[in-house]
């Protein structure tokens, strides 16, 4: 059992992820008292998408190379279409968030993120959520897909679209509170 105000959360991010998914479960989360480390594929800084456009950058505290599971409470997978589509393809990145599911910590997708848990081979038997438009790939690889606001299975949490943010961010907070989570195939 983690205190969100002791926690140290990671979110796993490359350019394109959609702005508000990152930068408001980071505010919200700091605000909440945990400690946020920006990882990406990435060094220097990353770009965000808004409304068919760059926007802000955020500057990347580790690359996910020399991440270790080890060192956090939660991780954290932004959408947009660009973002997760790009970790897929990045062979460390889904090592990684492989390797955090199996620690049973809590692992949080929304939007287009839980392509990445896919590609990680994580949903298999799992209750997940998602942007509507890959309904389809989380169910062909093996998750039981359902449109509500946010979606728990034994700490991984998933949510739809950026007008589930604060129920994604909630969820976050309170599994990190409750710790890990045993997670047996399902």
């Amino acid at each position: 059992m983690t205190q969100i105000k002791d926690a140290k959360i990671a979110i796993l991010a490359t350019n394109g992820f959609e702005k508000s998914e990152l930068f408001e479960p980071k505010r919200r989360l700091m605000e909440a008292g945990a400690d946020i480390t920006i990882i990406s594929t990435d060094t220097g800084s990353i770009k965000s998408w808004k409304d068919g456009n760059w926007d802000e950058d955020i500057a990347v505290d580790i690359k996910v190379d020399s991440a270790q599971v080890s060192d956090f409470d939660a991780l954290v997978l932004p959408g947009g279409q660009m973002n997760p589509d790009i970790l897929r393809t990045n062979k460390k990145a889904v090592s990684f968030v492989r390797d955090f599911f199996d620690s049973g910590k809590p692992l949080a997708a929304i939007c287009h993120a839980p392509w990445l848990l896919a590609e990680a081979d994580v949903v298999v038997g799992r209750k997940v959520t998602s942007y509507p438009s890959i309904k389809t790939d989380i169910i062909n690889a093996g998750g039981d897909w359902e449109d509500s606001q946010v979606v728990v299975d034994r700490g991984l949490i998933t949510s739809r679209n950026p007008g589930d943010i604060e129920a994604f961010t909630n969820k976050i907070i309170e599994e990190v509170q409750e710790g890990r989570h045993k997670r047996k195939a399902a």
